[in-house]
């Protein structure tokens, strides 16, 4: 297999020799690269084609992302704009697959440095919740940019409480319009990406009031800017909310409505209508309206969250062999990190969480498509799960990636904190997926009352109506668990059935505890929605340790299926090992509380766990160019292919503007500082 540094790195003059350090570090090679590279795309063929894509756009001058670092808010924004529709050219031009792939990978070449991403997620929703003719008469002007649109839902007063929504849409029968209001200073709709300067319709979440009654959010259809001159239409007060912790390249914007006034076509209508005389008809489940956020969040979890995590393991990890500090023994030479076990307890969790969170995020996304189009045709049965594990894996991914990007940060000491080291704008780029499509801890929190439901239905009496079959993933529920973990020694926790029944203990008997804890408020005299939140940190650990373990036994089942490819078993293994025991450790608590784990067998745990590190440590690079980031798509200086990681930070260093400007404060402020101090003397 030949090298792949031509088609990865930058070619630039850095580029012309390998660091030893590194290269020593690929030239003994336990498992075929190239081949966990095809099993991560899914197949050989799509890494044919993303390479294909990536090739095209790391060619083309016009989508160069060197200079990112140095570039003012608005230059950010003006060249993600630009880079996207150079996309939407090259995609008419070479006319791409609308369900393609493509899409998908363009986005990966341009690191997301690219615009009008929730453009997209409006389309989307458009798909879901509109009506064929709707879809129809949207979809194609959005496709050609003859609209821009944005998906306004989040309020300045309210994010992912949808109930509590102020913006309303009021239905006039006279005129058979809705009037679309923003009713206080709080209804405002804020933080929408695209709104703030790109926008010219915006995809309304608002509350529907017709025939005097309130009926729940729906979607609609409200123009906001004029395709004439894009100024603001009448009664709209729009704009930009100002400067972020982050996606600088992103105009997120608040928006205002007065009164304005549209068709009663303008309400997205598959799951609910209104008549002309005002009838309001349902025709999908209460949920029906929330399906648009399922399907973004399945979607962003592989596209915009997970790799942000992978790039920072391959920035941290490449870094960390060419990085010598300090000896072993006295004797040595200085020691490269990684062969510190602090450094690798530091990453080799991340690692192992990046391919956990993979394999956990494409098993999601099989089930969604098998559950996509019975939902779209009015089959409801497969949403409450999917709901649920949309978002608990939402809220678990984001927490994990965004502690372990920012793990990979300080792992590379000073210059970690250098934007040119890539990994600032990966941290606060990550970060801001704990918020965004649903702050986490509610989210978590919405799993907790599917896990209570669950539980409470397995806990039925034998034919009664609530007694039936679980949906799969919470079928552990109702199954018996064993009393105590059966290991002897530390080797018997490399076994991923032993771990795997043990989170399944874990989660089962928090769950249990959570309702047990909410029943007996209840029983008390307790309100029901005070015993709720009386619990719900109970319920939060219930939930998170489900999500952990449903992680876990995805990693296990994709062990299963490796059994023709036991180089590649073996590796992965390791990381599955690694990812199971180090959530035992940081949880023991957990697991010692009923006596399932004593405090001996916690013992045994951290001996495999550390154990591991070792094992792990000889593969680690090879680990990482497995993700097959380019060098253009990391835009790191610490994180290149060839490992030339100081030669690149100095020769980046000189790109600053700073370096060619003259210093405004010289004559200001240091040369009367210096001179008066040079008289004193």
């Amino acid at each position: 297999m030949g090298s792949p540094v031509h088609r990865v790195s930058l070619g630039d003059a850095c580029s012309r020799q390998m660091h030893p350090d590194i290269e020593s570090e690929r030239r003994l090679q336990s498992f075929d690269v190239e081949r966990l590279t095809n099993i991560l795309d899914g197949g050989a063929q799509n890494t044919a084609l993303r390479r294909k894509v990536e090739s095209i756009f790391h060619n083309d001058p016009a989508c160069n992302l060197t200079n990112n670092y140095f570039l003012t808010e608005n230059e950010r924004y003006e060249t993600s704009v630009q880079k996207r529709l150079h996309v939407y050219m090259i995609a008419q031009h070479l006319g791409w697959p609308e369900e393609g792939r493509e899409f998908e990978y363009a986005y990966r070449a341009l690191s997301g440095d690219v615009n009008l991403n929730v453009h997209d997620v409006a389309m989307n929703s458009i798909r879901i919740l509109g009506s064929e003719e709707q879809i129809a008469k949207w979809v194609p002007l959005g496709k050609t940019f003859q609209i821009i649109m944005t998906y306004a839902q989040t309020e300045m007063g309210h994010g992912t409480y949808l109930q509590g929504l102020e913006t309303e849409a009021t239905y006039d029968t006279a005129t058979q319009e809705f009037v679309i209001h923003s009713p206080t200073v709080t209804a405002t709709k804020w933080w929408p990406g695209d709104l703030g300067r790109s926008a010219t319709h915006a995809l309304v979440m608002a509350q529907l009031i017709c025939s005097g009654a309130r009926q729940g959010m729906h979607a609609f259809m409200v123009p906001i800017r004029s395709l004439k001159d894009h100024t603001p239409l009448p009664g709209i007060t729009v704009g930009d909310i100002g400067p972020k912790m982050g996606l600088e390249n992103t105009d997120n914007g608040f928006l205002r409505m007065d009164h304005i006034r549209i068709p009663r076509e303008n309400m997205l209508n598959r799951f609910a209508q209104v008549l002309p005389d005002g009838t309001y008809i349902r025709l999908g489940t209460a949920q029906s309206n929330y399906l648009a956020m399922v399907v973004t969040r399945v979607h962003l979890l592989r596209a915009a969250i997970l790799p942000l995590l992978q790039k920072a393991c391959v920035i941290a990890t490449r870094y960390s062999v060419i990085r010598r500090q300090s000896r072993i023994r006295p004797s040595d030479p200085e020691a490269k990190i990684l062969d510190y076990q602090t450094q690798q307890q530091k990453l080799f969790p991340q690692l192992a969480m990046s391919y956990a969170f993979h394999f956990q995020a494409t098993g999601l996304l099989e089930f969604f498509q098998h559950s996509y189009d019975a939902i779209r045709n009015r089959d409801f049965s497969l949403l409450p799960e999917l709901h649920a594990l949309s978002t608990g894996m939402k809220a678990m991914i984001a927490d994990f990636c965004t502690q372990g990007a920012e793990a990979c940060r300080r792992a590379c000491g000073g210059h970690g904190y250098s934007k040119l080291s890539g990994l600032p704008s990966l941290v606060t780029h990550v970060t801001a997926s704990c918020t965004f499509e649903g702050e986490n801890t509610v989210l978590y929190l919405q799993v907790a009352r599917f896990l209570v439901k669950s539980y409470l239905q397995a806990q039925a009496s034998p034919g009664s109506t609530a007694q039936k079959p679980l949906p799969q993933s919470v079928a552990y529920l109702a199954v018996p668990h064993q009393a105590k973990c059966s290991a002897q020694k530390a080797a018997d926790f490399l076994s991923p059935e032993l771990y795997t029944v043990a989170w399944a203990h874990v989660a089962a008997r928090l769950t249990k505890d959570s309702v047990h804890n909410l029943q007996t408020l209840t029983q008390s005299g307790t309100d029901q929605h005070e015993a709720w939140n009386l619990t719900t940190v109970i319920h939060l650990q219930a939930a998170k340790a489900h999500c952990y373990y449903l992680t876990v036994k995805s990693f296990k089942e994709t062990l299963e299926k490796l059994d023709s490819e036991p180089a590649i078993q073996q590796v992965l293994k390791r990381l599955c090992d690694l990812f199971a025991l180090d959530g035992i450790l940081n949880n023991s608590g957990a697991f010692l509380h009923d006596g399932f784990l004593s405090g001996a067998q916690v013992d045994m745990v951290r001996t495999a766990y550390l154990d591991l590190l070792c094992l792990i440590r000889k593969d680690a690079i090879l680990l990482t160019d497995a993700f097959d980031f380019t060098d253009k798509c990391l835009n790191s200086a610490l994180g290149c292919y060839d490992g030339n990681a100081y030669e690149r930070l100095f020769q980046w260093a000189q790109k600053s503007p700073t370096n060619s400007q003259e210093n405004p404060a010289y004559e200001k402020y240091i040369r009367p500082l210096i001179q008066s101090s040079r008289a004193k003397l």
